[in-house]
């Protein structure tokens, strides 16, 4: 089996130049070196300071980019956040796509924190997709997942954070606060909805000012529960903010608790597995600040 080609310097260059024939021959090229930046299958690279060159690896990743592509334009018109923009598309190699979009602006939310202004955009994300019809997004391929089991979820957290503690990563007696009770009383909300299921600190874009001006990787959008959003703003923005934002949706004490612990116990799983080890130890930190609406629940 040969093996799976790979752009260089070169290709980016040819191929920014007939897809952007009025700019591409002189835009500076280079990798976006960001972990999961281009998305499974998928490389991407810098094209000037306006705009991203994606490349799929293989057929499977070009049905995928073309899937995104085309579910950015049903979400778009929902949200009051910038999503990329295809500005044109082809092939780069025999089978393989490739497709330019426009760059959005602002700092990961690793590097720029967000502020009380970007929790109220984050509120406008979780509404905004809630709003998209589901009907609208299932003939694009669009994936229904079922709610996890939180049960399942905070027994393998348990063992994620017993062998933390004896790595004297995390103290795992932080972790019997969530109790078979609350399991029972945080199962999955009725109804599903459309939902990003990627919200890593990667793909929130935040400007300097706190706000989140866009929302990147959408290939992963699934149809499913709400609260794995929230879960995902937990270990990406921390808790304090993700819970805030979700209550500023609409989101009932419920939702937002159950996000919450989903949250926390992915963080755990994901800082003892040592994937991304920087990601995951913010990721907990984040994960864990006690907030309000835990205290009054209990």
């Amino acid at each position: 089996m040969p093996p799976t080609p790979h752009p260089t310097d070169e290709t980016v260059r040819r191929v920014l130049k007939s897809l952007l024939p009025d700019r591409g021959a002189t835009a500076e090229v280079r990798p976006v070196e960001a972990p999961g930046a281009g998305g499974a299958g998928v490389i991407s690279w810098w094209a000037g300071d306006r705009h991203v060159l994606r490349f799929a690896l293989d057929a499977r990743a070009g049905q995928w980019l073309r899937r995104e592509v085309r579910l950015r334009d049903l979400v778009r018109p929902h949200l009051p956040l910038a999503l990329p923009a295809g500005v044109a598309a082809g092939e780069w190699a025999p089978g393989l796509v490739c497709v330019v979009e426009t760059r959005v602006p602002g700092e990961p939310a690793r590097i720029q924190d967000v502020t009380a202004l970007g929790e109220e955009d984050l509120a406008g994300l979780l509404t905004g997709l809630r709003a998209v019809p589901v009907e609208r997004a299932v003939p694009l391929g669009v994936p229904t997942v079922a709610p996890r089991s939180l049960e399942n979820v905070r027994r393998e957290a348990g063992a994620a954070a017993q062998r933390l503690d004896e790595q004297g990563e995390f103290d795992a007696a932080r972790l019997r606060q969530f109790t078979a009770r609350a399991v029972a009383q945080l199962g999955p909300q009725s109804g599903a909805a459309l939902i990003h299921h990627g919200l890593t600190e990667e793909r929130l874009r935040v400007s300097a000012d706190g706000h989140v001006r866009g929302v990147l990787g959408w290939g992963d959008a699934v149809i499913g529960d709400v609260a794995e959003d929230i879960a995902g703003l937990v270990v990406s923005v921390g808790a304090r903010a993700a819970v805030r934002a979700a209550t500023l949706a609409g989101c009932g004490a419920r939702i937002c608790l159950r996000g919450l612990w989903l949250g926390r116990c992915d963080a755990l799983v994901g800082l003892d597995a040592g994937v991304e080890t920087g990601r995951w130890g913010r990721g907990v930190e984040r994960a864990w600040e006690p907030i309000l609406l835990e205290l009054v629940s209990e």
